[in-house]
């Protein structure tokens, strides 16, 4: 793939991004692309205050969209961009949708599923592991988190 397409797609799951922050979300935005033909398929931002669902996390939403579209419960042909490393809960759910690769943003020391905490895909009970690439336009995707979090405080 292309740097420039990553960079494209990763500015859709931005745009995702900035229009949770307007709704009061935490500004995570993800997009899922069919790798076949590069289109998007499913794009989705934060949700858990709109729906008082602590599991409304973009990637849950976005696996949701694109498996209802697609009609299957596995995307082993999609791949996923998100702003920033998914958690546990978001881990195991691309891992359990079988999503191809996965590309990232920011890097989450603290919450972070992949790269951090519980390495989801590292662990011998993991099924299935994507591949992975982080740090795609990392420094864009962290300042809207910390000015998101910074006019909070």
């Amino acid at each position: 793939m292309k740097h420039d397409d990553q960079n494209n797609y990763m500015a859709q799951a931005l745009a995702e991004a900035k229009n949770a922050a307007k709704r009061g979300e935490i500004p995570v935005g993800v997009i899922i692309v069919d790798s076949t033909t590069g289109k998007i398929i499913a794009s989705k931002g934060n949700a858990t205050e709109a729906e008082n669902d602590p599991s409304a996390h973009a990637e849950i939403l976005v696996l949701r969209s694109a498996c209802a579209i697609k009609g299957t419960p596995r995307l082993p042909e999609c791949d996923l961009y998100v702003t920033l490393e998914p958690c546990p809960m978001c881990a195991s759910a691309i891992s359990f949708a079988r999503i191809r690769r996965i590309y990232f943003g920011a890097y989450d020391p603290k919450g972070g599923g992949i790269e951090h905490g519980a390495k989801i895909f590292s662990h011998t009970t993991c099924h299935h592991r994507p591949e992975v690439y982080g740090g795609i336009r990392e420094q864009e995707c962290a300042k809207l988190l910390k000015d998101f979090f910074k006019d909070k405080r």
